[in-house]
């Protein structure tokens, strides 16, 4: 039996349109800019992922190329983030709403760092880019760490149990019992405690019931990493109109990689948007 978990009530008329609308044109205008300068790449990623938040308002099945043309956009400029940020001069280049654009290397910045890896490689793992997932993979921990201390010990030992288990390196079920140690709440410090148990912890759950290709398991799982997204977003009223909570990033992306591995899902939902989640629109034009 197939469980539906509904979105919470983000509205879909001509509003919700005219806003993706513009935050569309005005990430097409920042990407043509890119060239000119890197500057503000990390923005334009930000930016690109609103994008993509504000089409699957109106398209919740991801039905529309242009819902899929935006996770692309958001999933290239993620990747060429880290490109530019992982070289200190000279040029890289970087495919970015259809064209093949030669970006100044900009060397490290602060916001190049876990949490926009993470949104990077779900976004990857989405638009099912092996290529970008492996570059993902390949940066260092160490590059990833935020001088000022922003985020728990556990969100690098969970990058490290991604890249462990995407590079096929050995130790994944000790860096993945690390990871579970370490987002313990008595443990973790930094998260607040309703968004690590609503947000950050679920997709770690879910991601376990996945490497152990547990088909009973993974459904149920999934079901409740959404009820805690929905709970989380639906907690006040300013939450609930936020963009942020339209997709369940990382629930989504980790049901990609099961759905790939022929693990059933017996789950819809408007934060799983089905023509992503069942890769679709894969093909349609070069990524």
């Amino acid at each position: 039996m197939t469980v539906h978990i509904a979105r919470h009530g983000l509205s879909a008329g001509p509003e919700a349109e005219q806003f993706a609308e513009r935050v569309n044109e005005h990430l097409i205008k920042g990407i043509d800019r890119l060239e000119e300068s890197t500057a503000v790449i990390d923005s334009m990623f930000g930016t690109a992922v609103m994008a993509l938040r504000a089409r699957c308002v109106i398209d919740a099945r991801a039905a529309a190329v242009e819902t899929w043309e935006a996770a692309v956009n958001a999933m290239q400029l993620g990747s060429a983030l880290f490109a530019v940020t992982g070289v200190s001069e000279g040029t890289v280049e970087c495919r970015i709403n259809r064209k093949t654009r030669t970006l100044s290397a900009v060397g490290p910045l602060p916001t190049a760092d876990a949490g926009t890896w993470l949104t990077a490689f779900w976004l990857a793992v989405i638009c099912r880019d092996q290529r970008r997932m492996t570059e993902l993979c390949e940066i260092s921990l160490e590059r990833l760490r935020s001088p000022e201390g922003q985020y728990d010990e556990y969100i690098y030992h969970w990058i490290d149990t991604l890249q462990t288990y995407w590079l096929r390196r050995p130790g994944l079920v000790e860096k993945l019992t690390a990871t579970f140690q370490a987002s313990d709440p008595a443990v973790a410090r930094i998260a607040p405690r309703d968004l690590l148990d609503g947000v950050l912890y679920p997709p770690i759950n879910l991601f376990y019931t996945f490497v152990r290709r547990d088909e009973a398991g993974f459904s149920p799982a999934l079901v409740d990493a959404l009820k805690l997204h929905k709970a989380y977003w639906t907690r006040n009223e300013e939450r609930e109109a936020k963009l942020d909570g339209t997709v369940a990033l990382g629930p989504l992306a980790i049901a990609c990689l099961a759905y790939d591995g022929e693990l059933p899902i017996d789950v819809e939902s408007e934060y799983l948007p089905k023509h992503l989640l069942q890769h679709g629109w894969l093909g349609e034009f070069p990524t």
